[in-house]
């Protein structure tokens, strides 16, 4: 008896667009096309995951649409209808560096370049002062920025600080979850930040 594999079509598409890229690009460029883009983000499905992605039931007093983050649980909840609730593992702000409140989501950006804030600079003078895009940059695959503050729900490229309290505010997923967070909210989501 013959099987067939099948992939969902939202996986298949980038995997042909890639590889018809790949066998027109030269060496240097082919290596570019793996780090960020379309084929970055289908490699992404493969990567371990320490905490999964799940849907929950959570009795909420929030809109769906809403990005709720508990800092204590380490976990956001991407509010739906009917009394469920993506719920995502995170990585929060270290010691000094959690903070609770409102924002918006101002911004969004798929394999973003880094610039450091200054305050960072400041604690690690060893930081570059831009770096582009792609699978070694700290932002990972996507970012939503968070009105006018420093803070970020962002990618990373450790995905093993994911469950910790080891960033300087931002809060950070795995990319695999931040590509499925990031196709779900719009600009103008709003993001509650609990201690």
């Amino acid at each position: 008896m013959m099987t067939r594999l099948t992939a969902p079509r939202r996986l298949l598409k980038p995997l042909l667009t890639a590889a018809t890229l790949l066998t027109l690009a030269a060496p240097a460029q082919a290596l570019g096309l793996l780090d960020r883009g379309p084929i970055a983000d289908f490699l992404t499905v493969f990567r371990q995951q320490g905490v999964p992605r799940q849907t929950i039931g959570w009795n909420s007093p929030y809109k769906p649409g809403t990005v709720v983050i508990s800092t204590s649980q380490r976990r956001l909840y991407y509010i739906l209808p009917n009394q469920e609730a993506v719920q995502y593992g995170v990585g929060v702000g270290r010691e000094g560096f959690s903070w609770a409140g409102t924002k918006t989501v101002t911004m969004k950006k798929e394999w973003p370049a880094w610039r450091p804030p200054e305050q960072m600079i400041k604690r690690r003078p060893d930081l570059p002062r831009y770096m582009a895009g792609g699978n070694d940059n700290p932002l990972g695959a996507r970012a939503l920025y968070l009105g006018s503050s420093l803070y970020r729900i962002h990618g990373s490229n450790e995905p093993e600080t994911i469950g910790a309290a080891v960033s300087s505010g931002c809060i950070r997923m795995t990319n695999r979850d931040v590509i499925d967070l990031y196709d779900r909210v719009k600009v103008g989501t709003k993001v509650v930040v609990l201690p």
